[in-house]
């Protein structure tokens, strides 16, 4: 089995036209709360799958991995820096606000041996493969 994205569609776009139309008429345009979907690369070998989030500018502490019912959702904010002091803003590319991105994970992995590791702007968790047991047994027909 492999790594399988969980959420197909950014949560802001909405699936049906009837949502869209809820979406349209309810949200306030001077929301404050904005997200950002950051880029994930997933890989896989013999004995591990390895998700990498790219996330530059964020410390260790603001983000959140939690494994439930096969589900990784791995979550964070990045905050704008709030000291202007002078600074005249002519472009900000840079997306900031809070994300949330979840996958769901096979039974196979050792759940025990999650790790999660940022630096250089990834953050990199690793998900150890558990030794697969298979019985091999013929049946012979009666």
């Amino acid at each position: 089995m492999k790594l399988v994205r969980y959420n197909q569609f950014e949560p802001a776009y909405p699936s049906t036209f009837g949502s869209l139309l809820d979406k349209f008429f309810n949200e306030s345009l001077s929301q404050t709360t904005k997200q950002f979907i950051p880029a994930v690369d997933i890989s896989e070998d013999e004995k591990q799958y390895e998700i990498q989030v790219s996330v530059p500018g964020m410390k260790k502490s603001d983000f959140h991995l939690d494994l439930t019912e096969g589900r990784l959702t791995i979550s964070g904010e990045r905050k704008m820096e709030e000291k202007k002091e002078g600074k005249n803003f002519h472009s900000i590319e840079t997306h900031y606000g809070s994300f949330s991105r979840s996958f769901y994970v096979p039974e196979t992995i050792s759940v025990e041996n999650i790790s999660a590791v940022y630096e250089d702007g990834l953050l990199k968790v690793v998900l150890p493969k558990t030794e697969k047991k298979v019985n091999n047994l013929k049946i012979e027909v009666k």
